[in-house]
């Protein structure tokens, strides 16, 4: 199942949220995101019927293996770029931002690289 970069997104953050703070709430996703209520609403209604979350009847919010999987793929390649950003001189609030909008698009073979490049000068 192809997923989009939006769906990538909410669960790189539920799964941010969750280490910060133990359990998620749509309105923990609403203000560290910065979307609208409805749309988050929307947004995790879509990821619960497609299998990457689950909702207790208080609303607390877990990644199921698909979700988790999906979301650790992504925030690994999030702090991999943000680090290769930073080590080339970019600033750590631009660097993030930058590598929100590359952890998506990289292909597996590119991110292996960059990732084993950055690994070795840490050594």
């Amino acid at each position: 199942m192809v997923i989009h970069e939006s769906a990538e997104d909410y669960l790189e953050s539920i799964l941010i949220l969750q280490e910060q703070r133990g359990e998620v709430h749509s309105i923990d996703i609403v203000n560290r995101l910065g979307y609208s209520k409805p749309s988050v609403s929307i947004a995790m209604k879509k990821l619960r019927e497609n299998g990457y979350i689950s909702m207790a009847p208080d609303g607390a919010i877990t990644l199921n293996d698909s979700g988790l999987e999906i979301a650790s793929r992504v925030y690994t390649r999030h702090k991999v770029l943000t680090e290769l950003f930073v080590r080339l001189g970019v600033s750590g609030e631009q660097a993030a931002e930058d590598a929100c909008r590359v952890e998506h698009d990289l292909s597996q073979e590119t991110f292996a690289r960059i990732q084993e490049f950055v690994q070795q000068k840490t050594l």
